[in-house]
């Protein structure tokens, strides 16, 4: 008898946990590829694929080249990145932008 209860809990627990919480949006992205486009603090990026991605700044996104904090004027259209965060309604809000090393002289 304890193990139908056991079962049937197990059930009731998958039953309960909200549609949204299984959603495939929400959790973190990466994405890679060139700015292509700036707009205040949102950023166009081309990824290695070809398709074109919707990336948000906000004031808790960290930019960084190398080992150097950056502030979001330093991105500029052209600079390879690599924008980690949450998706949502397909734009990806950045936690970590990091730019490509420049080439060097």
């Amino acid at each position: 008898m304890s193990r139908r209860w056991m079962v049937g809990a197990a059930l009731a627990a998958v039953l309960l946990v909200p549609v949204a919480a299984r959603a495939h949006q929400g959790h973190a992205h990466k994405v890679m590829g060139t700015v292509s486009a700036i707009d205040g603090l949102q950023l166009k990026v081309k990824t290695t694929d070809g398709k074109t991605v919707t990336v948000m700044m906000d004031g808790k996104t960290t930019l960084t080249r190398g080992k150097a904090k950056l502030n979001a004027a330093a991105v500029k259209v052209g600079d390879r990145v690599v924008v980690e965060g949450p998706e949502a309604k397909a734009t990806i809000t950045a936690k970590t932008i990091q730019l490509g090393e420049g080439a060097k002289k």
